[in-house]
């Protein structure tokens, strides 16, 4: 085969392809489309031989990851560099054959670097696009590291903070959406929690930013790119919401005090001198909890929605049982429940201290059966 057949390929912008579905919250922007949160992707069915698709990539620190699921399968994963370029997702297979694939974020929104965007712009295909069936079920997973894959994939030995240690596919949220034939999206951060971040930051708390498109990203870039923007509901309403948060809440009560640069206001989760949680502090922590569910039924008026928490320890389960009871006294909106995630074991640790691919493996298959049984 020669080289030259590459130029034979005929150029589209992705805004003209016909029947690209795209996950992940997104702009109406589509010239380039970009993708912002973990999960998010371009899927296509393609028949012909050859297919490339043009991404930009930009970033100060931390890079973004892309994986090629083709027909189902996770076949290549990749670290892109800076600026754009044309990346081959196949090449001399069956002509005839429809592909369907799915070009996916590896990795999640980076609050900490204000650079870092994924766009893609066109595409080139020997062949023709055809629709991409929909999927009967909808599911929006809302979490933190864990949700964002961190330390899902690498070796145990890892303790580097960057982008290679995060996965989409070696996650429960991929796993569970496979497994139950589901469209997905993902809202997540690492470190970030429901009332604060692991330190204490109250800024870092996912509900706040939960009605935009992307609000947790900073800088005039990402204003620009639209993350800042309402996030429209009705584009895309979720069958089932699942709420994966509270590691960090807890973690905030064993870290030291955050003093708020700008304010000088000191913001700390407490302990009792004998180790339990100060009871003022798990209040607030608790009714954050109850606020965020107010938010998600205000905007998902008919999701159901699961509070599944436990992959890193279950300290604060009890607070968050008696917050969805607070809820459910308030509000009688019984479509609302909270699942115990199976804890990491030493065995079944990923990278970075995180639940490896087998605990998020255990995890899809406790939350696919119960959604299973709830629907």
């Amino acid at each position: 085969m020669s080289n030259s057949s590459n130029e034979e390929l005929e150029v589209i912008a992705i805004s003209n392809v016909p029947h690209v579905k795209i996950h992940g919250r997104t702009t109406t922007v589509r010239s380039p489309l970009t993708l912002f949160w973990t999960g998010s992707a371009a899927e296509l069915n393609v028949q012909g031989a050859e297919f490339w698709v043009e991404i930009e990539s930009s970033y100060d620190l931390l890079e973004p990851w892309i994986s090629i699921v083709i027909n189902g399968v996770p076949v290549s994963r990749q670290m892109l560099t800076r600026g754009r370029a044309w990346i081959c997702v196949f090449r001399g297979m069956n002509p005839n054959a429809v592909k369907n694939v799915r070009i996916i974020k590896d990795v999640q929104a980076m609050s900490g670097d204000l650079s870092n965007s994924l766009q893609f712009h066109a595409v080139k295909a020997d062949g023709t696009f055809l629709p991409v069936e929909e999927k009967p079920l909808k599911i929006e997973f809302i979490g933190d590291s864990i949700t964002s894959g961190e330390g899902a994939i690498g070796a145990k030995t890892e303790e580097d903070w960057v982008p290679m240690w995060f996965s989409a596919l070696h996650n429960y949220t991929f796993m569970t959406a496979e497994a139950l034939d589901a469209e997905y999206r993902v809202i997540s951060q690492s470190g970030w929690g429901v009332l604060s971040s692991w330190d204490n930051n109250p800024n870092g708390n996912i509900p706040a930013y939960y009605e935009q498109v992307c609000g947790l990203l900073k800088g005039e870039q990402n204003e620009q790119l639209g993350a800042l923007e309402p996030h429209d509901f009705s584009s895309w309403q979720p069958d089932v919401i699942v709420v994966n948060l509270g590691s960090n809440d807890d973690g905030a009560f064993q870290s030291p005090a955050w003093t708020d640069p700008i304010t000088g206001q000191v913001y700390k989760q407490r302990l009792n001198g004998d180790g339990t949680y100060h009871e003022a502090d798990l209040a607030k922590f608790e009714n954050a909890v109850e606020r965020f569910l107010i938010k998600l039924r205000k905007n998902n008026p008919q999701a159901h929605i699961i509070w599944a928490y436990g992959m890193l320890g279950s300290s604060l389960l009890p607070a968050i049982y008696r917050a969805v009871d607070a809820y459910h006294g308030q509000t009688r909106d019984h479509a609302v429940s909270i699942l115990q995630l199976p804890n990491t074991t030493e065995e079944t640790m990923g990278a970075r201290s995180h639940p490896g691919d087998q605990s998020h493996r255990r995890s899809a298959d406790v939350l696919t059966e119960y959604i299973r049984r709830i629907l």
